[in-house]
């Protein structure tokens, strides 16, 4: 059976489209076909490239982008805008026939778990239809705790499995909020691995040790 990872962020711009081209590239280390989908991209026009164009340079897989929105907003606000809503029905068998294609389809949301993609349907909702895994990308810095938990919790609300947690812009020289929020973090969920700032052109998931694991 298709595996589906579900990759959302505690924030908007945390970084999930960098952490969903370093999961792709691991699942290809591993020796594991990988797809990859944007269900909603918002924000970009139409002549403008979008995040499923970044994960295909990035990790050179196949993508797919099922719908678009020019405004910068909520899918589902995007989507008022020209007039329209969105068939999450059709939305899910789309996903779903996708993932017939690879071992594993990733699928990146759309901001934080909680943004509405349709009347009464979040972001956290979609990945419950799709009966994926969810993978969530926070950062080092103040306020990933709250953040992290209130996603956490989101998620155990609606019965959605979560795989693991990924820290984005990891710092060259990490200091003491740093050190002591990934710690509190890798208590909170599975820590799938850290992205350096600076992300090259090839991003690697790198782990970096806690004290409970010294």
């Amino acid at each position: 059976m298709p595996v589906i990872r579900f990759i959302t962020g505690t924030d908007t711009g945390i970084g999930k489209t960098v952490a969903s081209a370093a999961l792709a590239l691991a699942e290809l280390e591993a020796g594991r076909s990988v797809a990859y989908c944007k269900p909603v991209q918002t924000g970009v026009t139409a002549a403008e490239p979008g995040d499923a164009d970044i994960v295909r340079e990035m990790a050179g897989i196949k993508v797919t982008e099922c719908l678009r929105f020019p405004a910068p907003l909520a899918p589902a606000v995007a989507a008022e805008l020209v007039g329209t809503t969105i068939d999450v029905d059709r939305l899910v068998e789309g996903v779903l026939d996708l993932a017939k294609t690879a071992d594993i389809l990733l699928v990146e949301g759309a901001g934080g778990v909680l943004v509405p993609l349709a009347e009464g349907v979040t972001m956290v909702d979609l990945a419950r239809l799709l009966s994926a895994e969810l993978v969530i990308v926070t950062q080092p810095s103040l306020g990933t705790l709250n953040h992290t938990a209130l996603t956490l919790e989101a998620a155990a609300a609606r019965n959605v499995q979560v795989l693991g947690l990924i820290v984005s812009m990891w710092p060259d020289n990490p200091g003491i909020t740093e050190r002591t929020n990934l710690e509190r973090l890798a208590a909170m969920a599975p820590l799938l691995g850290v992205i350096p700032y600076a992300v090259p052109p090839a991003p690697v998931l790198r782990t970096v040790q806690t004290p409970q694991d010294r």
